[in-house]
Protein backbone atom coordinates (compact mmCIF):
# COMPACT_ATOMS: atom_id res chain seq x y z
CA UNK A 1 0.00 0.00 0.00
CA UNK A 2 1.12 3.86 -0.70
CA UNK A 3 2.20 5.89 1.87
CA UNK A 4 1.95 9.74 1.40
CA UNK A 5 5.79 9.80 1.84
CA UNK A 6 7.19 7.73 -0.51
CA UNK A 7 9.55 5.16 1.34
CA UNK A 8 8.16 5.65 4.56
CA UNK A 9 6.68 3.03 6.82
CA UNK A 10 2.80 3.36 8.26
CA UNK A 11 4.11 1.92 11.89
CA UNK A 12 7.08 4.56 12.00
CA UNK A 13 7.35 6.08 15.34
CA UNK A 14 9.86 8.57 14.85
CA UNK A 15 9.91 12.18 15.77
CA UNK A 16 9.51 14.01 12.84
CA UNK A 17 9.44 17.68 11.76
CA UNK A 18 6.66 19.10 9.39
CA UNK A 19 8.16 22.27 7.99
CA UNK A 20 5.10 22.81 5.28
CA UNK A 21 5.43 25.82 2.60
CA UNK A 22 5.33 26.57 -1.17
CA UNK A 23 9.07 26.64 -1.35
CA UNK A 24 9.17 28.91 -4.23
CA UNK A 25 11.71 28.60 -4.15
CA UNK A 26 13.68 26.37 -1.39
CA UNK A 27 16.63 28.19 0.09
CA UNK A 28 19.12 28.10 2.84
CA UNK A 29 16.67 29.54 5.23
CA UNK A 30 14.77 26.29 5.55
CA UNK A 31 17.26 24.12 5.34
CA UNK A 32 18.94 26.17 8.62
CA UNK A 33 15.81 26.02 10.11
CA UNK A 34 15.91 22.37 9.65
CA UNK A 35 18.95 21.57 10.84
CA UNK A 36 18.17 23.85 14.21
CA UNK A 37 15.07 21.63 14.83
CA UNK A 38 17.19 18.12 14.23
CA UNK A 39 19.68 19.43 17.00
CA UNK A 40 17.18 21.52 19.30
CA UNK A 41 14.30 19.59 19.17
CA UNK A 42 15.98 16.20 18.89
CA UNK A 43 14.46 15.05 15.85
CA UNK A 44 14.89 11.81 13.64
CA UNK A 45 13.90 13.73 10.60
CA UNK A 46 12.61 16.64 8.99
CA UNK A 47 9.89 16.78 6.20
CA UNK A 48 9.50 19.04 3.78
CA UNK A 49 6.12 19.71 2.62
CA UNK A 50 5.88 20.94 -0.67
CA UNK A 51 2.17 23.04 -1.06
CA UNK A 52 0.91 23.12 -4.56
CA UNK A 53 -0.80 26.42 -3.37
CA UNK A 54 -0.82 28.20 -0.43
CA UNK A 55 -4.32 28.91 0.11
CA UNK A 56 -3.23 32.39 1.37
CA UNK A 57 -1.07 33.48 -1.57
CA UNK A 58 -1.63 34.35 -5.16
CA UNK A 59 0.07 31.83 -7.23
CA UNK A 60 0.72 34.45 -10.15
CA UNK A 61 4.90 33.74 -9.48
CA UNK A 62 4.33 30.34 -8.21
CA UNK A 63 6.73 28.31 -10.10
CA UNK A 64 5.22 24.71 -11.42
CA UNK A 65 4.67 21.77 -8.66
CA UNK A 66 8.01 19.97 -9.85
CA UNK A 67 10.33 22.79 -10.01
CA UNK A 68 9.68 23.27 -6.68
CA UNK A 69 9.94 19.76 -5.50
CA UNK A 70 12.79 19.34 -7.79
CA UNK A 71 14.90 22.62 -6.31
CA UNK A 72 14.08 21.69 -2.65
CA UNK A 73 15.31 18.17 -2.59
CA UNK A 74 18.57 20.17 -4.60
CA UNK A 75 18.67 22.64 -1.48
CA UNK A 76 17.72 20.12 1.39
CA UNK A 77 21.24 17.48 0.95
CA UNK A 78 20.35 15.86 4.10
CA UNK A 79 20.02 12.44 4.87
CA UNK A 80 17.23 13.06 7.42
CA UNK A 81 15.79 15.64 5.35
CA UNK A 82 12.98 14.39 3.26
CA UNK A 83 11.39 16.38 0.55
CA UNK A 84 7.56 16.04 -1.06
CA UNK A 85 4.55 16.85 -1.94
CA UNK A 86 1.70 14.61 0.48
CA UNK A 87 -0.99 16.96 -0.09
CA UNK A 88 -1.23 15.69 -3.59
CA UNK A 89 -2.00 11.86 -2.22
CA UNK A 90 -4.04 13.05 1.02
CA UNK A 91 -6.23 15.50 -1.20
CA UNK A 92 -5.71 18.23 1.06
CA UNK A 93 -4.93 22.00 0.77
CA UNK A 94 -5.41 23.95 4.48
CA UNK A 95 -2.51 22.83 7.05
CA UNK A 96 -4.68 21.47 9.50
CA UNK A 97 -6.09 19.23 7.47
CA UNK A 98 -2.87 17.82 6.01
CA UNK A 99 -1.74 17.71 9.58
CA UNK A 100 -4.95 15.04 10.52
CA UNK A 101 -4.44 13.01 7.78
CA UNK A 102 -0.86 12.61 8.21
CA UNK A 103 -1.40 11.86 11.90
CA UNK A 104 -3.80 9.06 10.35
CA UNK A 105 -1.38 7.75 8.01
CA UNK A 106 1.36 7.12 10.65
CA UNK A 107 -0.39 7.08 13.81
CA UNK A 108 2.54 6.22 15.98
CA UNK A 109 4.47 8.94 14.52
CA UNK A 110 5.38 11.85 17.25
CA UNK A 111 5.08 14.51 14.57
CA UNK A 112 6.00 18.83 15.49
CA UNK A 113 4.82 21.70 13.15
CA UNK A 114 8.16 23.67 12.48
CA UNK A 115 7.74 27.47 11.76
CA UNK A 116 9.44 30.82 11.45
CA UNK A 117 8.59 33.33 14.12
CA UNK A 118 7.34 36.00 11.70
CA UNK A 119 4.43 33.17 10.99
CA UNK A 120 2.81 33.62 13.93
CA UNK A 121 0.95 36.73 13.40
CA UNK A 122 -0.60 35.30 11.01
CA UNK A 123 -1.86 31.98 12.16
CA UNK A 124 -5.04 33.78 13.44
CA UNK A 125 -5.97 33.95 9.30
CA UNK A 126 -5.32 30.01 8.81
CA UNK A 127 -8.11 27.81 8.64
CA UNK A 128 -8.86 26.42 12.14
CA UNK A 129 -5.80 27.54 13.82
CA UNK A 130 -6.99 27.25 17.05
CA UNK A 131 -7.78 23.04 16.27
CA UNK A 132 -4.23 23.06 15.04
CA UNK A 133 -2.63 23.74 18.27
CA UNK A 134 -4.75 21.29 19.65
CA UNK A 135 -3.68 18.92 16.85
CA UNK A 136 0.34 19.13 17.09
CA UNK A 137 2.88 20.09 19.05
CA UNK A 138 4.34 23.45 16.91
CA UNK A 139 7.81 25.33 17.13
CA UNK A 140 8.65 28.77 16.28
CA UNK A 141 12.23 29.45 15.46
CA UNK A 142 13.52 33.16 15.74
CA UNK A 143 13.39 35.57 12.55
CA UNK A 144 15.02 38.51 12.70
CA UNK A 145 12.68 41.38 13.40
CA UNK A 146 9.70 39.90 14.41
CA UNK A 147 10.26 38.10 17.04
CA UNK A 148 8.36 40.73 19.89
CA UNK A 149 5.53 41.53 17.69
CA UNK A 150 5.43 37.45 17.24
CA UNK A 151 5.17 36.74 20.70
CA UNK A 152 2.93 39.32 21.35
CA UNK A 153 0.65 38.58 18.94
CA UNK A 154 -3.04 36.96 18.98
CA UNK A 155 -2.05 33.13 18.46
CA UNK A 156 0.46 33.06 20.69
CA UNK A 157 -1.21 34.52 23.49
CA UNK A 158 -4.30 32.41 23.52
CA UNK A 159 -1.79 29.14 24.09
CA UNK A 160 0.50 31.13 26.17
CA UNK A 161 -0.09 28.92 29.52
CA UNK A 162 0.65 25.95 26.48
CA UNK A 163 4.59 27.51 25.63
CA UNK A 164 7.66 25.71 27.22
CA UNK A 165 10.31 27.20 28.29
CA UNK A 166 13.78 26.86 25.45
CA UNK A 167 15.19 24.74 27.76
CA UNK A 168 12.76 22.19 27.51
CA UNK A 169 12.42 22.26 23.42
CA UNK A 170 13.80 18.38 23.10
CA UNK A 171 10.48 16.96 25.14
CA UNK A 172 8.16 19.16 22.85
CA UNK A 173 7.96 15.98 20.20
CA UNK A 174 6.88 13.90 23.08
CA UNK A 175 4.47 16.65 24.61
CA UNK A 176 0.61 16.01 24.12
CA UNK A 177 -0.75 19.25 22.44
CA UNK A 178 -1.37 21.86 22.95
CA UNK A 179 2.07 22.70 23.58
CA UNK A 180 4.69 24.89 21.89
CA UNK A 181 7.91 26.65 21.68
CA UNK A 182 9.60 29.52 20.47
CA UNK A 183 13.10 28.93 19.91
CA UNK A 184 15.76 31.70 19.91
CA UNK A 185 18.25 29.86 17.80
CA UNK A 186 20.89 30.82 15.69
CA UNK A 187 19.61 33.18 12.80
CA UNK A 188 19.54 33.08 9.24
CA UNK A 189 18.61 35.93 6.95
CA UNK A 190 17.75 34.31 3.77
CA UNK A 191 14.18 35.20 2.57
CA UNK A 192 12.08 33.60 -0.40
CA UNK A 193 10.35 36.65 -0.95
CA UNK A 194 13.72 38.57 -1.60
CA UNK A 195 15.37 35.75 -3.58
CA UNK A 196 12.30 36.21 -5.93
CA UNK A 197 12.67 40.15 -5.76
CA UNK A 198 16.27 39.70 -6.48
CA UNK A 199 15.68 37.80 -9.98
CA UNK A 200 14.97 39.75 -13.17
CA UNK A 201 11.52 40.62 -13.36
CA UNK A 202 9.00 39.64 -15.90
CA UNK A 203 7.21 41.86 -18.40
CA UNK A 204 3.82 40.82 -19.38
CA UNK A 205 4.27 40.86 -23.70
CA UNK A 206 0.61 39.53 -24.59
CA UNK A 207 -1.87 37.24 -22.85
CA UNK A 208 0.16 34.24 -22.34
CA UNK A 209 3.48 34.72 -23.30
CA UNK A 210 6.09 36.83 -21.05
CA UNK A 211 9.77 38.31 -21.62
CA UNK A 212 12.40 39.06 -19.18
CA UNK A 213 13.01 43.05 -18.28
CA UNK A 214 16.71 43.03 -18.56
CA UNK A 215 16.76 45.95 -16.51
CA UNK A 216 16.41 44.88 -13.25
CA UNK A 217 19.72 44.35 -11.32
CA UNK A 218 20.50 41.20 -8.77
CA UNK A 219 23.14 42.02 -6.42
CA UNK A 220 26.86 41.92 -7.26
CA UNK A 221 28.90 39.68 -4.80
CA UNK A 222 32.17 40.20 -6.72
CA UNK A 223 32.06 43.97 -4.62
CA UNK A 224 35.05 43.78 -2.24
CA UNK A 225 33.88 42.53 1.26
CA UNK A 226 36.15 44.59 2.91
CA UNK A 227 35.27 47.73 1.35
CA UNK A 228 31.35 46.49 2.13
CA UNK A 229 32.16 46.22 5.52
CA UNK A 230 34.09 49.53 5.87
CA UNK A 231 31.33 51.12 4.41
CA UNK A 232 28.60 49.95 7.18
CA UNK A 233 30.82 51.06 9.76
CA UNK A 234 31.25 54.26 8.51
CA UNK A 235 27.42 54.64 7.86
CA UNK A 236 26.39 52.87 11.22
CA UNK A 237 29.07 55.23 12.87
CA UNK A 238 28.07 58.97 11.07
CA UNK A 239 24.44 58.43 11.71
CA UNK A 240 25.34 57.80 15.49
CA UNK A 241 24.44 54.13 15.98
CA UNK A 242 25.57 52.81 19.63
CA UNK A 243 27.69 50.08 20.52
CA UNK A 244 28.86 48.78 16.82
CA UNK A 245 30.72 45.48 17.07
CA UNK A 246 31.95 43.13 14.22
CA UNK A 247 31.80 39.36 14.04
CA UNK A 248 34.02 37.39 11.83
CA UNK A 249 32.40 34.26 10.33
CA UNK A 250 35.08 33.81 7.93
CA UNK A 251 35.57 30.00 7.52
CA UNK A 252 32.74 29.47 10.52
CA UNK A 253 29.49 30.37 8.58
CA UNK A 254 28.22 29.83 4.75
CA UNK A 255 25.93 32.72 4.41
CA UNK A 256 28.05 35.35 5.44
CA UNK A 257 31.35 36.51 5.86
CA UNK A 258 30.95 38.91 8.47
CA UNK A 259 28.27 40.07 10.82
CA UNK A 260 27.69 43.67 12.11
CA UNK A 261 26.08 44.19 15.31
CA UNK A 262 24.75 47.80 16.19
CA UNK A 263 22.32 49.80 18.81
CA UNK A 264 19.52 52.50 17.94
CA UNK A 265 18.09 54.41 20.98
CA UNK A 266 14.53 54.05 18.97
CA UNK A 267 12.41 52.29 16.95
CA UNK A 268 12.43 55.06 14.65
CA UNK A 269 16.23 55.55 14.94
CA UNK A 270 16.75 51.26 14.52
CA UNK A 271 14.57 51.71 11.01
CA UNK A 272 16.89 54.74 9.69
CA UNK A 273 20.00 53.39 10.42
CA UNK A 274 18.87 50.47 8.87
CA UNK A 275 17.43 52.69 5.66
CA UNK A 276 21.14 54.65 5.99
CA UNK A 277 22.99 51.64 5.35
CA UNK A 278 20.63 50.07 2.34
CA UNK A 279 20.96 52.96 0.94
CA UNK A 280 24.92 53.59 1.12
CA UNK A 281 25.44 49.76 -0.38
CA UNK A 282 23.10 50.58 -3.14
CA UNK A 283 25.16 53.55 -4.37
CA UNK A 284 28.45 51.48 -3.43
CA UNK A 285 27.39 48.10 -5.27
CA UNK A 286 23.80 48.87 -6.89
CA UNK A 287 21.72 45.97 -6.78
CA UNK A 288 18.64 44.80 -4.28
CA UNK A 289 19.37 45.24 -1.03
CA UNK A 290 17.52 43.34 1.50
CA UNK A 291 16.00 44.72 4.17
CA UNK A 292 13.73 42.57 7.46
CA UNK A 293 11.86 43.77 10.05
CA UNK A 294 10.88 47.42 9.25
CA UNK A 295 7.43 47.06 10.35
CA UNK A 296 8.55 46.32 14.30
CA UNK A 297 11.34 48.84 14.34
CA UNK A 298 12.86 46.51 17.33
CA UNK A 299 14.95 44.69 15.14
CA UNK A 300 16.08 45.00 11.67
CA UNK A 301 18.43 43.13 9.14
CA UNK A 302 20.20 44.41 6.00
CA UNK A 303 21.34 41.85 4.02
CA UNK A 304 24.66 43.32 2.26
CA UNK A 305 25.55 39.46 0.82
CA UNK A 306 28.72 38.68 2.45
CA UNK A 307 28.09 41.46 5.54
CA UNK A 308 25.06 40.59 7.25
CA UNK A 309 23.78 43.66 9.39
CA UNK A 310 21.95 43.46 12.63
CA UNK A 311 20.87 46.48 14.17
CA UNK A 312 18.41 46.34 17.88
CA UNK A 313 17.15 48.56 20.08
CA UNK A 314 19.01 48.17 23.57
CA UNK A 315 16.14 46.17 25.65
CA UNK A 316 15.92 43.66 22.31
CA UNK A 317 19.86 43.33 22.27
CA UNK A 318 20.53 42.57 25.37
CA UNK A 319 17.46 39.73 25.09
CA UNK A 320 19.11 38.29 22.71
CA UNK A 321 22.27 38.08 23.40
CA UNK A 322 23.33 37.78 19.81
CA UNK A 323 27.05 37.94 19.76
CA UNK A 324 27.37 35.77 22.76
CA UNK A 325 25.33 32.96 20.61
CA UNK A 326 27.64 33.45 17.94
CA UNK A 327 30.57 33.74 19.95
CA UNK A 328 29.42 30.23 21.42
CA UNK A 329 29.12 28.96 18.49
CA UNK A 330 32.30 29.54 16.62
CA UNK A 331 34.39 28.68 19.59
CA UNK A 332 32.00 24.84 19.71
CA UNK A 333 33.37 24.84 16.05
CA UNK A 334 36.84 25.93 16.39
CA UNK A 335 39.49 23.17 16.06
CA UNK A 336 40.62 21.92 18.76
CA UNK A 337 43.98 22.59 17.98
CA UNK A 338 43.10 26.25 18.67
CA UNK A 339 41.86 25.75 22.25
CA UNK A 340 45.37 26.08 23.76
CA UNK A 341 45.22 29.76 23.44
CA UNK A 342 42.90 30.12 26.19
CA UNK A 343 45.03 27.84 28.35
CA UNK A 344 48.39 29.76 27.22
CA UNK A 345 46.55 33.14 28.30
CA UNK A 346 45.67 31.94 31.42
CA UNK A 347 49.57 30.61 31.90
CA UNK A 348 50.50 34.61 31.33
CA UNK A 349 48.35 35.72 33.63
CA UNK A 350 49.66 33.51 36.18
CA UNK A 351 53.03 34.47 35.62
CA UNK A 352 52.45 37.64 36.15
CA UNK A 353 50.34 37.24 38.81
CA UNK A 354 51.77 37.78 42.50
CA UNK A 355 52.69 34.27 44.36
CA UNK A 356 50.42 33.45 47.06
CA UNK A 357 52.72 33.47 50.02
CA UNK A 358 53.93 30.03 50.82
CA UNK A 359 52.47 27.90 53.42
CA UNK A 360 54.88 27.41 56.87
CA UNK A 361 55.61 23.51 56.73
CA UNK A 362 55.07 21.44 60.13
CA UNK A 363 57.77 20.55 61.86
CA UNK A 364 58.43 16.74 61.81
CA UNK A 365 57.64 15.48 65.30
CA UNK A 366 61.41 14.56 66.66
Amino acid sequence: MTTPMAGVPRDTDRRIGLLGGSFNPAHEGHRHVSLEALKRLGLDEVWWLVSPQNPLKSGADLEPLASRVAGARAVARHPRIRVDAPELALGTRFTLDTVRALRRAYPRARFVWLMGADILPQLVDWKGWRDLFEAIPIAAFARPGWSHRALASPAPRTFARYRLDAAKARVLASTPAPAWVFVPSRLDTTSATAIRAARPRRKTKAKGTTTIDKTAKSPDRSKDTEAQLALVRKTLDDNKAEDIVVIDLQGKSAFADYMVVATGRSNRQVVALADYVAEALKKQRGGYIPVEGKQGGDWVLVDAGDVVVHIFRPETRAFYGLEKMWAMEIEASAPKASKPKATRARGAAAKTAKPKAARPRAKKAS
